[in-house]
């Protein structure tokens, strides 16, 4: 039988339904695999032991009576700014330990209402401001296809878990990027839907305009599987009729195994009419624009910690706050221009029937020791700030071995459609290569 960290939602089911394996030994199965990979990977920082086994014995039952859930017994994981009833719901900061959730997220509970048991909470930047998932509190998330390289942020423990064979799927956030840079960064499949598709009730927030929660999974089948029972009911929505290419990379510091790997994605959907997209404002500007409005909204939110326990952030958090707080108001204006323009511009030219092709991200991974690239969101950021749907493919891996992924942002709602289109993709692509860990 195949290896059960390997099977999928449907193998799963399958494996149920003709009583292989029970949800009891699958939740066993993970859980020794947690203990055995994730100090090494450090992904987790709550495991629910006791919960996820109570689950798995209800999971069973369900399927012995004959009413197996759409999620019946597969094994997910949560960012700890997520509210997993029971756990500790610190969002990777120090002044958050000890808050214990005392109920779930709505996207949690809508997991858990569809069979899917909860093994635990997963590492992330600290509060959710930064890519790289360095957190001095929490500790260094690895990347699973190279020790000491980053898995990206800031939902990078559930980047790294999904890859390193640790759950099935995983729930992120996503403000300017961070369900698809993981995505792109640890090999798997991520999906930023359109703002609101997914309650936020029960997240910790960075920018409640520009937050999203999605999933993260190792195949489009499962991430679909997944968004069903997560996103609110939106009409069926055709794939995309047009495609979309931005107008210039210049200055974003593309590697050239992105590039290819975006080309390649160009040429398989060559029978598409395509056209040009040109923001007014640069890639620089609006990368810009978003981070002071986000990080200007988040002093909001840690406004009396910031003032009262400063020294519970830590020396990046404070010193990215402090900076985006010292922004001159004519600046801000500026900035909250660049937004506004890039929202109507990315709008219009999507519109009902087209999509966006870019890269994920400009570069594949990188190792902790090296400064962070600026451009890590120069691509993803598009999306956040225009509020719509956006999901991050495999491509295959560059001279070094590491992953490369493209994205293609939708119009609202048309999540149905722009899956159509990434299987297009990634059929044509067959980018998903497997970590060593699984």
């Amino acid at each position: 039988m195949t290896p059960l960290h390997q099977l999928d939602i449907a193998g799963l089911r399958a494996a149920y339904g003709a009583d292989e394996v029970t949800p009891a030994q699958v939740v066993d199965h993970y859980l020794a695999r947690i203990d055995a990979h994730d100090p090494a990977i450090r992904s987790y920082v709550g495991i629910d032991i006791a919960g996820a086994r109570a689950a798995a014995v209800e999971s069973g039952a369900r399927i012995a009576a004959g009413r197996a859930l759409p999620l019946e017994g597969v094994p997910v994981a949560v960012k700890s700014n997520i509210a997993v009833r029971g756990l500790e719901w610190n969002a990777g900061m120090a002044a958050r330990r000890g808050i214990i959730a005392d109920e779930d997220a709505v996207a949690v509970a809508r997991l858990r209402a569809a069979g899917a048991i909860v093994l635990g909470t997963l590492n992330m930047h600290e509060a959710a401001l930064g890519a790289t998932t360095d957190n001095p509190w929490f500790g260094r998330t690895m990347n699973p296809h190279r020790a000491g390289y980053t898995p990206g942020g800031s939902s990078g423990g559930s980047g790294a878990a999904v890859a390193a064979g640790l759950c099935v799927a995983a729930l992120g956030t996503d403000t300017l990027g961070s369900v698809r840079i993981p995505a792109a960064y640890n090999g798997v499949y991520g999906i930023k839907p359109t703002h609101g598709a997914i309650p936020d009730a029960g997240l910790v927030p960075l920018s409640e305009w520009l937050d999203s929660i999605g999933p993260i999974a190792r195949s489009i089948d499962d991430l679909e599987a997944v968004l069903a029972v997560l996103a609110d009911p939106a009409p069926a929505a055709p794939p995309p009729a047009r495609l979309l290419l931005l107008d210039s990379f210049d200055g974003l510091g593309c590697e050239p195994a992105v590039l290819a790997a975006y080309e390649r994605a160009a040429v398989l959907l060559a029978d598409m009419p395509k056209a040009i997209f040109a923001p007014e404002d640069g890639a620089a500007d609006i990368r810009f624009a978003g981070f002071v409005v986000a990080a200007r909204e988040l002093i909001d939110h840690l406004g009396p910690v910031r003032a009262q326990a400063p020294e519970s952030l830590s020396d990046e958090l404070r010193f990215m706050l402090d900076y985006a707080g010292g922004v001159p108001a004519a600046d801000v204006a500026r900035a909250e221009g660049v937004i506004a323009r890039t929202r109507a511009g990315v709008r219009a030219a999507i519109a009902g029937d087209g999509a966006l092709l870019m890269p994920t991200a400009p570069q594949a991974a990188f190792a902790h020791s090296r400064r962070p690239p600026v451009t890590q969101s120069a691509f993803t950021a598009f999306a956040n700030i225009a509020g719509l749907p956006a999901i991050s493919i495999p491509a295959g891996l560059d001279g070094d071995g590491m992953p490369v992924a493209v994205q293609l942002v939708g119009a609202p709602g048309g999540e149905a459609g722009l899956i159509a289109l990434a299987r297009r993709l990634d059929a044509g692509l067959a980018g998903f290569v497997p970590s060593p860990l699984i």
